[in-house]
């Protein structure tokens, strides 16, 4: 079985003790000042904590602090209230009142950034002083969370980048005589705000010591997004005399603690998408790592179907958490008896989980547990992946599923990588890095779709009946992008020299953005296998294309004067006439061994304007199949010589041709190493001898050919490619699997 992400542990951290907190008094007496002020609620959870083997299971409920769905504002509120009375020169002790007056005279200015919760607070603490606030947001940012920042009042300023982007930009707009900068996250010199705002979290340690009167909790487990409340977490329960143990949960596709800690280094990491938005951060607080590297006990990652699964749980027992609060249910389902056994915990255990926000909007997500090919390759394709660029109605792109292959990827803890040169155009990239010495393999495959418009039946059922699983892109291709991706995550185990490498690409249904992206960011490999469906044949090599524009002029005129106007649609006609016969002859004439002749057919036809003028100009668009040796030079004069042989048999007739678009033909020798390599391991998967062939279409080989990658296509069996039903047959999908494993284990070893 594929194993997912381990948990790290440091047996130092349970006899490490945290610096004492700063001014906790002063703290609680600033929190009791507030309007609305009331500890928040210690839920006891006994059927859960009967189900993970402990004494008790206590829930700190933060989803409603001073009326905010999150317990943010603790720090917000301290941390905002330091600043104003640091730059205004004020007492600490100062009221509230007065310092509103102060803050509101001096036309002061609130910065933040944020995920979501922090943000808001920031924006609720400008409100109570009467002061302006500008929250800067990260561009996948969902526009509810948006809309309840500005409720407070406060101008929301979107960030083309991620949350580290927006907060750059927050701390140079502050950058003013009368703005402040309330952030939670330390970074350079940033270091004494975000400081105040952990020892703002403090309050709510302090709450839970007291309802849970003399019982001590054995292991506490907070979420991690910058590190600021698990830094306040730590801080307070791994004082002097406590001997409680801490837990850490994060995100799989933002595990910026888990891997500086597996590191034993600070490191800033790229994220993707979680609906555990508050927890989608790159790198640690760097005042929050160091006491983190020292105080936590265990640090783990969990998916966003956990974290979902968990939202309902938490729902179902009157605590409506949000996927960042329902994290820590997540982890603490998560440990295995040796988890458990390692921290500590039996059946006299008290465990304590922070709920740290309430319930919002956010898409349901997919499962990414599962190590069955079959079964991923239902859940691609009930994620739409459809182009933007093809059929009636656009599609969706790749975002979706790219997101969702990243995160199945960082489930099991494989090296992961975003590309996207075009915004809403990303490939993901996994990678299993071998000891050193051997040849190295990519498996590629695309993402995207054409159109589900047109489907008879549902497109994304991914339906199983009969032994074929239904849906658009079924085969075409995301049972081979499955079988890849187990192929991939296998190769962990095998202990390889050589590098094996998955690209889930974009665009191939259109333009091949996706395959010249990953090249262009300087991914390579000895060999590839591109799993498209060809009926479990090896296709060796395969033709190119060009599409070439022919604009055939006339002269406009009006429709009753013969005598001026030429007629560009019928000399256009005319043109096509010797196209035909130009197609025969290709047909006819000597081609390739392996794939044929080349071929070309015309494919849009436009001109005119009106029904009572003569026609300016008539627009031919043409495809023009290739094979080798037929290069865009060649077919350029083949058609400028079309052009020229009509214009000898008709007056006044002008035109010209150019190829706009155009991919080069590939071909592998059917003895090349590699190619008998991978045909000795398929006819073992499929039990008969491989058969080699080459293919009349054209495929992302080529792109890879271009780049010194011996490429080979080679996937599943299906039916109904861009069709009205699709399907791919399930057995063909495993073989696949079981194939490229073999093929990573043989090449690679």
């Amino acid at each position: 079985m594929t194993t997912r992400r381990h948990v790290h542990f440091n047996s130092k951290a349970k006899s490490w003790t945290s610096p004492e907190p700063a001014s906790p008094e002063a703290i609680g007496q600033f929190h009791q000042s507030l309007p609305n002020y009331e500890p928040t609620p210690l839920v006891s959870l006994d059927n859960l904590a009967k189900e993970i083997g402990v004494s008790a299971v206590h829930v700190k409920d933060e989803t409603n602090r001073f009326g905010l769905p999150a317990f943010k504002i603790l720090g917000a509120s301290w941390g905002a209230f330091r600043s104003i009375t640091e730059k205004l020169g004020l007492p600490l002790d100062s009221e509230i009142d007065n310092v509103r007056e102060a803050a509101k005279s001096h036309q002061l200015t609130l910065y933040a950034a944020t995920e979501g919760n922090h943000g808001r607070a920031v924006a609720r603490m400008g409100a109570i002083f009467d002061i302006s606030a500008e929250i800067h947001v990260p561009a996948s940012m969902h526009p509810s969370t948006v809309k309840l920042i500005e409720s407070e009042g406060a101008k929301v300023v979107m960030s083309r980048g991620r949350y580290e982007d927006a907060m750059l930009e927050a701390e140079s707009a502050s950058k003013h005589e009368k703005g402040i900068m309330v952030q939670d996250h330390a970074f350079g010199d940033y270091q004494t705000v975000p400081q105040w705002i952990v020892d703002g979290y403090g309050t709510m340690m302090r709450e839970v010591d007291k309802q849970l009167g003399s019982t001590k909790a054995d292991l506490v487990i907070a979420p991690v997004g910058v590190g600021s409340f698990a830094q306040a977490v730590v801080s307070h329960f791994k004082r002097q005399g406590t001997s409680t143990s801490m837990l850490t949960v994060e995100p799989d596709t933002a595990a910026c603690l888990w891997k500086s800690l597996e590191k034993g280094e600070f490191t800033e990491i790229p994220t993707t998408g979680t609906i555990m938005a508050g927890l989608n951060c790159g790198a640690p607080s760097t005042i929050a790592w160091d006491l983190l590297k020292n105080g936590v006990d265990a640090s783990l990652t969990v998916s966003d179907y956990e974290a979902h699964k968990s939202v309902l749980y938490l729902q179902s027992q009157g605590i409506n958490a949000g996927p960042c609060g329902a994290s820590t249910l997540a982890a603490l389902r998560r440990l295995t008896s040796d988890d458990k056994k390692a921290l500590g915990l039996n059946e006299k255990s008290t465990v304590v989980i922070f709920c740290t926000e309430r319930n919002r909007d956010y898409d349901v997500p997919h499962d990414v547990s599962g190590n069955d090919p079959v079964a991923l390759t239902q859940t691609l394709v009930q994620i739409n992946s459809a182009s933007p660029d093809l059929g009636s109605v656009p599609g969706p792109g790749e975002t979706t599923i790219a997101r969702y292959v990243a995160a199945w990827l960082e489930h099991r803890d494989l090296e992961t990588h975003w590309v996207e040169y075009t915004k809403g155009r990303p490939s993901v990239v996994g990678v299993v890095r071998g000891s050193g010495g051997g040849k190295s393999v990519m498996f590629n495959g695309h993402l995207d779709t054409v159109t589900i418009m047109g489907y008879d039946d549902d497109p994304l059922s991914g339906k199983i009946a009969d032994g074929r699983l239904y849906g658009r892109g079924s085969a075409d291709m995301k049972g081979g992008v499955a079988a890849a991706m187990i192929a991939l995550a296998d190769a962990k185990k095998l202990g390889l020299r050589g590098d094996v490498i998955f690209t889930g690409v974009a665009d191939e249904e259109s333009l091949s953005k996706g395959t010249e992206d990953i090249l262009r960011a300087g991914w390579r490999a000895d060999a590839a296998v591109v799993s498209e469906p060809t009926n479990l044949e090896i296709n060796h090599a395969h033709k190119g294309y060009c599409h070439v524009e022919i604009k055939v002029y006339g002269l406009a005129a009006h429709g009753s004067r013969a005598d001026l106007g030429i007629d560009a649609i019928v000399n256009a006609g005319r043109f096509l006439v010797e196209f035909g016969r130009y197609v025969k002859k290709l047909q006819e004439g000597p081609g390739d061994e392996t794939l044929g002749t080349g071929t070309a057919h015309a494919s849009v036809i436009s001109g005119g304007e009106e029904a009572s003028s003569y026609p300016a100009q008539c627009t031919i668009i043409a495809e023009r199949r290739t094979i080798p040796g037929e290069t865009n030079e060649v077919i350029q004069k083949e058609f400028d010589d079309l052009i020229a042989k009509v214009a000898k048999q008709v007056t006044d007739f002008k035109a010209d041709a150019k190829i706009f678009f155009s991919r080069p033909p590939q071909f592998t020798h059917a003895d090349h190493p590699f190619t008998k390599l991978v045909s000795g391991i398929v006819g073992n998967v499929t039990g008969k001898d491989a058969v080699i062939a080459g293919a009349p279409f054209w495929t992302d080989c080529a792109l890879l050919a271009e780049k010194g990658i011996v490429p080979l296509l080679w996937g599943p069996k299906g039916e109904g490619f861009h069709g009205k039903e699709e399907f791919v047959y399930v057995k063909s999908i495993e073989q696949v699997a079981e194939g490229l494993t073999n093929i990573a284990a043989e090449f690679c070893k």
